[in-house]
């Protein structure tokens, strides 16, 4: 099955667990053991690298005394039996070694999170045997029924935002409530949130549960008490913003939320009957307690404030790029035909030129022919005419030799004597 990395549940858990004490209040006037066990705390009236595990059957004040507890210590078991109090304790733990507790009550397996083992200051926690029951039938020892299971209290939602990302993970406490192993009428699959990638399981998951992409499939039967699966993801909030609506093939009886607050992160949903800000080892998390949720239907939350980065910069960049682009490839081909064009116009004009040259010529010509032809004394209407036919040649040629000029050309040294003349 694949495992995803798994985050520092101590820390969550020990908001999750003051969390849920200080909210319970409107909730529930005596809250249920069962939300705070397994669950980790640290506390500082213990000597360093300890951990105490304190045993109780359904109520606080039902302790189990005598009773053996195991400490599961990397690959070691440690053993010990609790007091009075129902507390059995264990000192001089590795720091950072990964812990999980566990004790057999009446044939009813009891486990803690796994944890690393503190350097400073101890871990206290809770194992809450079932209340009025000797034990349930081992699993195995009677077939299994058809009948329903729930997604009990101490479910949890867990999210911790990054950068326009946020880290999901749900820890379900899947409870059947009878005696005997059931299948339920519904196969427990669902599918996490949509953009979900990395989906995973946790360690400490049940060994009932696989995933496949973002799929999440629970087998049964499951046995008596609670089967516990714990699945993270990683979601896309490139926004700033991810709204979640996830449902489950059974009904939610209760459940908490804990979100990492970074900068402005705020969680918001109808099915929050109350929530509030909390500070552990220097951080600050929001914690909520949820109400029930029908089989199917969605849990819908949105988280907001998730840190990003506005895409305004990017795409004035990637636009100015463009017209860069743009700007060059219309020089490119505007190029050839502005050239193409200077060069049409320019032959045209040469064309020009040359005739008008040639109309010169001629009304020289006949100027001189009428001249010896006439005599010296012809004025008039011809000569008037010849004079005015010249001088609009000669603009004319002016105004080609301004052209050219303009061009680059170098006027012809023959015909600007022709002109001049």
């Amino acid at each position: 099955m694949t495992k995803a990395p798994r985050p520092p549940w101590w820390r969550f858990f020990a908001v999750a667990v003051l969390a849920l004490i200080a909210l319970a209040a409107p909730l529930d006037a005596q809250p249920d053991p069962r939300q705070m066990a397994g669950i980790p705390r640290p506390v500082t009236d213990l000597p360093n690298g300890s951990v105490s595990v304190r045993v109780i059957r359904g109520a606080l004040t039902n302790n189990i005394p005598n009773q053996d507890v195991e400490l599961h210590v990397g690959s070691n078991v440690l053993t010990a039996k609790t007091d009075g109090q129902g507390r059995a304790q264990f000192d001089n733990l590795t720091p950072g070694a990964t812990v999980k507790a566990a004790a057999t009550v009446d044939g009813e397996r009891l486990e803690s999170q796994e944890f690393p083992a503190p350097a400073q200051g101890g871990i206290r926690l809770l194992l809450v045997a079932t209340a009025g029951s000797t034990g349930p039938t081992a699993e195995g020892s009677a077939p299994a029924i058809t009948g329903s299971v729930v997604v009990g209290g101490q479910t949890r939602v867990i999210m911790e935002p990054g950068d326009e990302t946020v880290a999901l993970y749900y820890l379900l406490d899947i409870v059947n409530k009878t005696d005997k192993s059931v299948n339920p009428t519904t196969p427990f699959v669902f599918d996490m949130p949509a953009g979900a990638s990395g989906t995973g399981l946790l360690q400490g998951s049940s060994a009932r549960a696989t995933v496949k992409g973002p799929r999440v499939t629970v087998s049964g039967p499951f046995p008596p008490g609670s089967t516990l699966v714990q699945v993270g993801c990683e979601l896309p909030a490139a926004s700033g913003s991810l709204d979640i609506a996830q449902r489950f093939p059974a009904a939610i009886e209760q459940f908490a939320v804990i979100v990492k607050k970074v900068g402005e992160t705020k969680i918001a949903s109808p099915q929050l009957a109350a929530q509030q800000e909390m500070a552990a080892e220097g951080e600050t998390f929001i914690a909520g307690a949820g109400t029930s949720v029908a089989a199917g239907q969605p849990l819908s939350m949105t988280l907001s404030g998730v840190p990003h980065h506005s895409p305004a910069p990017r795409w004035t960049a990637l636009s100015l790029a463009a017209g860069v682009v743009l700007v060059g490839l219309w020089a490119t081909t505007r190029a050839p035909r502005d050239a193409g064009a200077r060069a049409a116009e320019r032959k045209r004009l040469i064309a020009r030129r040359e005739k008008l040259f040639g109309d010169l010529v001629r009304l020289e010509r006949d100027r001189q022919h009428r001249l010896q032809n006439r005599g010296p004394g012809v004025a008039g209407v011809d000569e008037r005419r010849y004079i005015a036919r010249r001088e609009e040649i000669v603009a004319a040629l002016e105004h080609i030799y301004g052209a050219l000029d303009a061009d680059g050309a170098a006027p012809d040294p023959g015909n600007t004597a022709g002109v001049a003349a």
